[in-house]
């Protein structure tokens, strides 16, 4: 071969004359043993990620959470007859265990609340769709229903609306794919793990030290609870508080044009979804007393929970009012655990059955729980 020729030819080396498909010279490797070792170092590397994510706590099966999964729920109310639908932000979505609610009642809901997202909006939406003539119920925190931002999730709605081939394709994917691995877990991946490394990333601006991590466990239908892991690890777990009180619910008081805002697109919202047959209650979930201490100055309850249900006249359950509902396990302040969400939600579906007669409870329905079965 002669080593001062070119490699391969290109256009310039034959001016005037038809260009041939380019061919690649293959250099002589032995590529079978090549591909057989970075295959087996990519199952071990795989495998190794793998162990390590299952002994952080992430387990095949958590599905993730998003706007394909939340716009997949939505479209159950144009294509069934459903009976009850819950909208909300995350604490609802964290509280409801919707096997014990399925078994109280004979009735599954639509799992519709969305995590750090104003529940307003999507209230507003199923009252716009005529489809819906069931019993909507609102979980709110306060300080979230009362903005004007839809919040994290407020893009649920566009994807709804239309959701391109791709992205249904990604969606599928993901949740075939994390029905067998745990390391796709969304709040792991490496990118979002060595930006938390630098807590200051730029003095002053907000990074992803100070973003939410990972607090939250996804199943079929949108069944959410708290990650495990958030109850026994400290560090965690004071993460996930010092951004709910130095972070999140922080702030001046709810301004009163707010409320105002507020209070009218409820109260339309509301009888829009009565005048065609359906109903809305209103259920506030727990919070604990050292965020109290800070949403209750931001919006009192005579002043946003109260006034709410006034001048929607809508029905309401407050975790306040009722006494199974106190003392239950709070780890990161804003959220119940897994089993005291069991507890919420028999506590509150109980009392539901009496605020409407959509639901009653089944003849076989297991007796009451009590905070004591979910004690720590």
């Amino acid at each position: 071969m002669d080593k001062s020729a070119p490699e391969r030819l290109t256009a310039a080396d034959r001016p005037g004359v038809a260009q041939p498909v380019p061919e690649r010279p293959i250099p002589p490797r032995p590529w079978r043993s090549m591909f057989v070792i970075a295959l087996a170092l990519t199952l071990l590397l795989t495998g190794l990620w793998e162990w390590r994510m299952r002994k952080l706590g992430l387990e095949p099966g958590d599905l993730g959470d998003g706007a394909s999964a939340w716009a997949e729920q939505r479209r159950r109310i144009d294509t069934e007859d459903v009976a009850v639908a819950i909208v909300g932000d995350s604490r609802i979505l964290f509280d409801t265990d919707l096997d014990r609610f399925a078994a109280l009642t004979g009735v599954r809901p639509v799992q519709l609340a969305l995590q750090g997202t104003n529940a307003r909006p999507f209230l507003e939406n199923i009252a716009a769709d005529p489809n819906f003539k069931g019993l909507a119920i609102v979980g709110i925190a306060d300080l979230s229903y009362f903005r004007k931002e839809p919040g994290l999730m407020g893009d649920a709605l566009k994807l709804y609306r239309y959701e391109s081939p791709a992205q249904k394709t990604s969606f599928w994917l993901y949740r075939g794919l994390a029905r067998v691995f745990g390391f796709l877990d969304e709040d792991y991946r490496l990118s979002k793990l060595v930006l938390r490394l630098d807590p200051d990333l730029r003095t002053g601006v907000k990074g992803p030290y100070d973003a939410v991590w990972k607090i939250i466990v996804n199943a079929d239908e949108r069944q959410a609870w708290m990650w495990p892991r958030i109850e026994h690890d400290d560090y965690l777990r004071a993460h996930a508080r010092m951004v709910w009180t130095k972070l999140v619910f922080s702030g001046p008081p709810i301004a009163d044009d707010i409320i105002t805002m507020t209070l009218a697109a409820t109260r339309k919202a509301v009888a829009t979804i009565r005048a065609r047959g359906g109903e809305v209650v209103f259920v506030r979930p727990p919070s604990a007393p050292e965020l109290r201490a800070i949403e209750e100055p931001r919006l009192p309850r005579a002043k946003g929970w109260d006034a709410l249900l006034a001048s929607a006249d809508v029905r309401g359950i407050h975790f306040d009012d009722d006494a199974a509902m106190q003392g239950l396990n709070l780890p990161e302040y804003s959220h119940l655990t897994r089993r005291c969400a069991t507890v919420f939600t028999d506590a509150y579906v109980r009392r539901l059955v009496q605020l409407t007669p959509r639901l009653s409870l089944r003849a076989d329905a297991a007796a009451p729980l009590a905070p004591r079965d979910c004690a720590p």
